[in-house]
């Protein structure tokens, strides 16, 4: 059994009683969080769903990171299918007193990826060209979306994460953003909640250079108005269990 299955005091809710399905090692992650106003991003979220909020505001989140290692469960990690990019931009909801995530977009730079992705879980990922470098304890991660009617939408950042290892102290701000545990999802008609399991966040700050971002335009217009809130990880294995059908 993988050591982070023995560890779950840190869940809000109960693992699955159903087998994790899918695993994946997320490296070198960056967490970009940009308060907003709740009436920006309430239209863009089901119904089904509540925007959720901390002391009154929204959060946008960009994410860029490496996957590793996946593989399906009780199968070796597949060729050309175990490791890829990719930017994830969400926000965060709640479901029956259940807080989770919300995806408004997921990037990838593997077409077999985002294609399995769609039909299987109805998540909004989508092809893009995304480069990852590494120089002297400095990454950098540019990401072109691939058009998409007239929208091209991208990200060039370099971040740099700090020596100091901290875990988030419940009630903060950075324990609400990076504590969650589900997400939700249409897929054919219905509404879906996947859980997800890993070991609770350590993280670094880290110093950032945004030299571009159009990520996400109908929402993050004035982001550049609001400094993020920064976390990063190096490391952690992420469990997927299968799709719950809400509604």
């Amino acid at each position: 059994m993988y050591k982070e299955l023995k560890q779950v005091d840190h869940r809000p809710f109960p693992l699955p009683k159903a087998p994790w399905i899918m695993t994946q090692v997320w490296r070198n992650l960056l967490f970009l969080h940009y308060p907003i106003q709740p009436e920006a991003v309430e239209k863009y979220i089901p119904d089904e769903l509540m925007l959720d909020t901390f002391e009154g505001k929204a959060w946008i989140s960009i994410i860029p990171l490496r996957i590793t290692n996946m593989r399906v469960r009780g199968l070796p990690p597949l060729p050309f299918l175990h490791s890829y990019l990719e930017l994830n931009v969400r926000t965060y909801v709640v479901r029956d007193g259940i807080p989770g995530i919300y995806f408004f977009s997921l990037d990838a730079d593997h077409l077999l990826a985002v294609a399995g992705a769609r039909i299987g879980t109805g998540l909004p990922y989508k092809q893009a060209k995304i480069r990852f470098k590494e120089e002297r304890e400095t990454f950098r991660l540019i990401s072109e979306r691939l058009k998409e009617g007239d929208l091209l939408e991208s990200l060039d950042v370099s971040y740099k994460p700090s020596e100091t290892l901290y875990e988030t102290e419940p009630g903060s701000v950075d324990h609400w953003l990076l504590e969650r545990y589900c997400m939700y999802s249409f897929h054919g008609g219905h509404l879906l909640r996947g859980d997800i399991h890993h070991e609770k966040w350590k993280v670094r700050d880290a110093k950032v250079d945004i030299l571009f971002n159009s990520m996400a335009p109908y929402l993050c217009s004035n982001c550049s108005d609001n400094p993020p809130i920064i976390h990063y990880s190096s490391r952690r294995r992420f469990f997927f269990y299968p799709l719950v059908k809400l509604l």
